[in-house]
């Protein structure tokens, strides 16, 4: 039988570079399982932070040592975005990229032209599952239940004469405090703020427009944050829930990627007739930006009154081994290496 050639796609011009490597080392590794080395080929192509592609030998060195590659240490000449021609080799893409210019339709956009199935969603959802502001919307009018929001443009903040007092005033009024300001289009916690005074929502409104033009800024929610992993395309199905606990303020960049800041608890101990909500919900918001392959959706479980609002949808989670979404599908009673051959399967049935 003839092996089917996965390229492996990771790295990337994102602030996510360095997550992105871990989890294709995990994926690989999977790759390499029984009976997967027996079906597949591994192709890795890294993606170095100026944007040149790397293919052969120097990709593998990156996946083998999990250390980045510094544009400077690059043998070949700057060519940003130039394929290696070895692309004709791939029969399916496994593009792990995460963050901006990985997860949010632009490589899949590439990906599309190649005429290559590849894993996960495609340009719309992969946007809008990027896009706080878009995704908030797609999901009201799903009917999905969401805490209070309101949208700040870029303008609104850097105008010649400061931060308007009357953008705050109806800020405060709109959502109180404390509140999360963001910015729409980046991934993983980056630039985000929990602020809980005028002049703190003020330095947060400043600092999340140094990374987007579109803005969002969120009310605070006394709640437990519950996480629910998705796998399939058109008949989606929905893994156990999960739940994230931490001691720091919020679950930021820091929290999230740093050994021992984070603890979960699979499955979550939480009421059936909950579970069920969640994971009906997980689905809903899945079909909802037309997502495939698969997603982690994020929620906030308001114990107190029984409330369940939706928070996020990540549609290329972290995938290392100990990463949420493997975690929960091994939950599931799905292993790791069976997890990578059914979203390659999942590709291939997309592509047809």
């Amino acid at each position: 039988m003839t092996k089917r050639r996965v390229g492996l796609l990771f790295g990337g011009c994102s602030g996510e570079h360095e997550v992105s490597i871990a989890s294709a080392r995990a994926i690989a590794q999977a790759f390499s399982t029984s009976p997967n080395d027996t079906v597949y080929t591994l192709l890795p192509f890294y993606i170095q932070k100026n944007g040149q592609w790397c293919d052969g030998a120097i990709a593998q060195q990156v996946l083998t040592s999990g250390q980045l590659l510094l544009d400077a240490q690059s043998a070949a000449p700057l060519a940003r975005w130039h394929l290696p021609p070895t692309v004709a080799d791939v029969d399916v893409w496994f593009p792990i990229l995460h963050g901006p210019n990985g997860e949010d339709g632009t490589v899949q956009g590439l990906l599309q032209l190649m005429q290559v199935p590849f894993v996960g969603s495609g340009i719309l959802g992969s946007a809008i599952g990027m896009d706080k502001l878009a995704m908030k919307m797609v999901f009201a009018q799903a009917g999905l239940p969401q805490v209070n929001y309101r949208a700040v443009s870029r303008a609104q903040v850097q105008s010649p004469s400061g931060i308007d007092a009357q953008l705050c005033d109806a800020l405060e009024a709109a959502l109180a405090y404390p509140c999360f300001v963001k910015p729409a289009n980046l991934g993983s916690s980056v630039g985000i703020s929990k602020v809980r005074t005028r002049g703190q929502l003020e330095a947060a409104l400043d600092s999340a427009a140094s990374y987007d033009r579109r803005l969002i800024v969120e009310a605070g929610v006394v709640a437990r944050e519950i996480e629910c992993a998705v796998l399939g395309n058109d008949s989606p199905q929905a893994s156990v829930v999960g739940e994230i606990t931490y001691q720091s303020d919020f679950y930021d960049y820091e929290t999230k990627y740093t050994e021992g800041k984070a603890d979960w608890i699979i499955p979550a101990d939480l009421p059936a007739s909950i579970a069920a909500q969640i994971q009906a919900m997980a689905v809903q918001a899945f079909t909802a930006i037309d997502a495939a392959g698969l997603a982690r959706v994020d929620f906030f479980y308001v114990e107190a009154t029984g409330a369940v609002f939706i928070n996020e949808i990540n549609t290329m989670p972290g995938f290392t081994a100990t990463s949420m979404y493997p975690q929960l599908w091994a939950a599931s009673g799905m292993t790791f290496p069976a997890l990578v051959d059914r979203l390659v399967q999942l590709a291939f049935e997309r592509h047809t």
